[in-house]
């Protein structure tokens, strides 16, 4: 059973690794640096003051309260979430993902002001833009969400066709 104490762990986990890995770049890169690793993906030392993925990185400056009082509000609510044991065992290990994804980037937000971001991918003049361990949590916590939630709607229609 997944309960609290594992989402927790799960979450810190995140945190640590997303934590870690942003050291490091931090304290080996310079800002704006790119190490080019293979032919479609680079380290990179960038900041990011918007949201997953750059989203509203090029606003005037208002996102920082507001990205800091949303990571808050939605740890608060997902930690409530997995005391409660709200869904399935599938459910609550992807809120702990998101969790430890926001987190990890609160944490930035708080000490830096913006979020350090490193993972770069690019095929041809085509670039990703750049993200981190804990963007990557939160993504992956979506995608098992939503295919949980679909998941269980099948089997609901299912259920209610017998």
């Amino acid at each position: 059973m997944f309960n609290l104490k594992r989402g927790l762990a799960v979450a810190a986990l995140v945190i640590m690794l997303d934590q870690i890995s942003k050291y490091f770049i931090t304290h080996t890169f310079s800002y704006g640096d790119t190490h080019t690793v293979t032919g479609f993906f680079d380290l990179v030392c960038a900041h990011n003051t918007g949201a997953a993925f750059s989203l509203f990185n090029n606003q005037p400056g208002w996102q920082r309260e507001f990205f800091i009082a949303v990571s808050g509000i939605a740890s608060l609510v997902i930690v409530s979430l997995l005391l409660w044991g709200y869904g399935s065992p599938l459910t609550r290990y992807a809120l702990s993902l998101i969790l430890g994804g926001a987190l990890g980037n609160l944490l930035d937000r708080l000490n830096h002001g913006y979020v350090v971001d490193f993972l770069s991918f690019h095929i041809g003049a085509y670039a990703w833009p750049a993200f981190n361990i804990a963007d990557s949590a939160i993504t992956i916590g979506a995608i098992l969400l939503l295919w949980d939630n679909m998941k269980q709607k099948k089997h609901d229609t299912r259920s209610s066709q017998r």
